[in-house]
């Protein structure tokens, strides 16, 4: 009889085995992490909050092993922490951490959207059509969950474009790691809608030069945001008694 492979905690992956009695299929472990970092995608969680482990297990419909295979999975992506004796927690990016992360995206997304340029298809450039005459619906209702799905959707199609797999998995890496930043962008909602008009236009003209200076100063607008509230957030300080 062929062994199964299993996954056992704390993440050492062996065929056949058990963790306190239990014997956890990969494909248990494997669902349980695709709908949890769906759940953070989604925006089931706040930055910063607690992740109810025994709640988890009861939506997911499984016991606590594969819950707990999952977190440590999305622990090693810098997506949850594990604090002893408190629990696990979504992590929220300082605004140090965030400064740095836009800053290498800008670069990263910039070079997509010059690779992209040339073997993007109609399909692809139809399909950003859509996501952005949503997007100006979810803009003028300042809905900013919407919002961020689309957006995740729309630089996704780009990054799928680019040709390069390397260029690809950072980049979706980087963009899961910006999903817990607690920053309020109602103010510049429709300037970034602008932005992706315009990376849309330097796309359907096929100019590398304009895709790729499109796209980095989509992510400058959010990054002068983000020092703005950095700059705030010291001033503050600096003013407390």
């Amino acid at each position: 009889m062929s062994k199964r492979k299993v996954s056992i905690v704390p993440g050492i992956t062996l065929t056949g085995g058990r963790v306190h009695g239990e014997i956890v299929p990969v494909n248990l472990s494997e669902r349980a992490y695709a709908r949890i970092k769906k759940m953070i995608t989604d925006y089931r969680f706040s930055p910063g909050s607690r992740l109810n482990v025994e709640q988890l297990a009861r939506d997911l419909g499984t016991s606590r092993t594969p819950i707990w295979e999952a977190i440590r999975r999305l622990e090693q992506e810098g997506l949850v922490r594990n604090v002893p004796n408190r629990g696990v927690f979504l992590v929220e990016l300082t605004p140090r951490a965030a400064i740095e992360l836009y800053t290498v995206r800008e670069v990263l997304e910039g070079m997509a959207a010059r690779l992209s340029v040339e073997g993007i298809s109609d399909r692809t450039l139809d399909k950003m059509e859509s996501l952005l005459q949503a997007q100006e619906r979810i803009v003028a209702e300042e809905d900013l969950v919407s919002y961020s799905r689309s957006d995740f959707e729309f630089h996704a199609c780009i990054y799928a474009a680019c040709g390069n797999t390397i260029l690809r998995e950072m980049l979706e890496s980087i963009k899961q790691k910006a999903r817990p930043i607690a920053m309020q962008i109602t103010a510049i909602l429709s300037e970034l809608l602008q932005d992706h008009r315009e990376i849309l236009h330097a796309l359907r003209m096929h100019d590398p030069l304009l895709a790729e200076t499109a796209f980095r100063e989509h992510n400058r607008r959010v990054l002068e945001l983000l020092k703005l509230e950095e700059q705030k957030r010291i001033l503050g300080k600096s003013n407390l008694p």
